[in-house]
């Protein structure tokens, strides 16, 4: 029987083929694995900064005993916003959930908004987010979650004399802030809409937001320590709950 070398030739080139696919995979998902940990990593110590730079002047910070009795944290650092007549704006973010004093791990969200009106430009903005209630936390566990629209929020007061007693701690489920061109105020984000950046959660933690968020201590330890960045700089305000 006569062999056809060229239906053999074609055969091995592909055998060859699929071996370096299969050969190649595994770093390929190793490398876009630890990519996505350090945009992770970057994500968290940006929110750390933003967060350190506005609790460092007493008198225009987030009142403390507004921290002391969230539930959780967000900060989105860097949201850019562009108008023209119409504006959207979008940003990733970090938020960490407080159980029993601790400050769990850095879990990854996105946010997107639009406004409508007179405007026009560009604008970099870092936003704040208190979550008061087990309530508002559990929104964040959703695949989208509309601020606002399913739950209360109120722009936040600010400075030493800012005290928990304040109407926006009565009503609002979510306290915002927001700090642009160095000033830091509260400020209304209703309409802006949360979801769960899975894509970096899953590559740190190896689990999605809902998990993190539902039970903080079942995280996995943290590859490096720029990862727990946010966390710790929420320590370093607010160690004790109340």
């Amino acid at each position: 029987m006569r062999l056809d070398t060229s239906r053999i030739g074609l055969a091995l080139v592909v055998f060859a083929a699929a071996v370096v696919m299969t050969a190649r995979t595994p770093a390929a998902r190793t490398d876009d694995r630890d990519k996505k940990i350090k945009e992770a990593a970057d994500q968290s110590a940006a929110a750390a900064r933003a967060f350190d730079a506005i609790m460092q002047v007493p008198d225009q910070a987030i009142p403390r005993d507004l921290l002391s009795r969230a539930k959780a944290v967000a900060v989105f650092p860097r949201v850019v916003k562009v108008a023209v007549n119409v504006g959207a704006e979008g940003g990733r973010g970090v938020v960490s959930r407080r159980i029993e004093g601790e400050w769990g791990p850095a879990v990854f969200l996105h946010g997107v908004g639009a406004s409508v009106g007179e405007q026009i430009g560009a604008s970099s903005t870092d936003y704040f987010l208190l979550l008061m209630n087990d309530e508002s936390v559990e929104g964040l566990m959703k695949d989208r979650f509309e601020l606002g629209g399913e739950a209360a929020v109120a722009a936040g007061p600010i400075g030493r004399n800012a005290g928990a007693g304040t109407d926006a701690l009565m009503h609002a489920e979510i306290l915002s802030y927001s700090r642009s061109r160095g000033v830091f105020a509260g400020v209304n984000v209703k309409g802006v809409v949360l979801k769960p950046e899975d894509d970096l959660n899953v590559a740190v933690y190896n689990r999605k937001a809902r998990e993190l968020l539902s039970d903080p201590a079942g995280a996995s330890s943290r590859p490096s320590e720029q990862l727990n960045a946010f966390p710790q700089a929420l320590g370093r305000y607010v160690t004790q709950s109340k």
